[in-house]
């Protein structure tokens, strides 16, 4: 994310964003530049033993326990 334009404290962080899909997509596409991103695949994986979300940005998010998203790095 561009820092230009945001004032000291109000860059947002993926962990900030609430445990629901449509917030991680609106966050996803203001992160992009205003480019839609899609949720294409979404499952279980027993690897990582939590729900997944496969996304058109080619990366896969997950909520923690804690109920805060990060990207799943394989």
């Amino acid at each position: 994310m561009s820092s230009a334009f945001v004032k000291e404290g109000e860059a947002r962080h993926l962990k900030d964003v609430t445990p629901e899909l449509g917030a991680l997509l609106f966050f996803l596409r203001v992160e992009n530049n205003g480019t839609v991103i899609r949720d294409e695949k979404n499952y279980f994986n027993e690897k990582h033993a939590r729900h997944v979300y496969e996304m058109s940005d080619g990366l896969v998010y997950a909520l923690d326990d804690e109920n805060h998203w990060y990207i799943i790095l394989d």
